[in-house]
């Protein structure tokens, strides 16, 4: 089992910055593959970037590339997304979600199995 905590939501204006963090504990292998993922009000979730603690690779939405950077510390339990030049586009739900690693890199938050509570992110214009 895993078990995920995130944090470091917050209310900002367009332009801010933020870091999340998600604190993670239980199995090491099921959390090989970790990402963050978001959900704004009527919309699905969506996959907003991925991260591998093996070889320390990464991937990203499109939507936030160049602009969010996701990263992990070396202990391996402590994941985030530094967030900068936020969008009121940005507003939604922040999830941190974990799974086995089996060699690629993904988004779809239907191949993650364990998820966090959220946290939420608001930007204003």
């Amino acid at each position: 089992q895993v078990q995920l905590v995130e944090s470091g939501g917050a209310s900002v204006q367009a332009g801010g910055s933020l870091r999340l963090s998600c604190a993670a504990s239980g199995s090491t292998f099921n959390r090989d593959s970790m990402g963050w993922f978001r959900q704004a009000p009527g919309k699905e979730r969506e996959g907003v970037a991925a991260f591998s603690t093996r070889g320390r690779m990464t991937f990203y939405a499109d939507s936030v590339k160049g602009r969010f950077t996701i990263s992990q510390d070396n202990a391996k339990d402590t994941l985030y997304l530094q967030m900068n030049r936020l969008k009121p586009d940005d507003t939604a739900l922040y999830y941190c979600a974990a799974a086995r690693w089996i060699g690629r890199l993904r988004l779809s938050p239907y191949e993650y199995p364990y998820w966090g509570q959220g946290t939420q992110v608001t930007v204003s214009s």
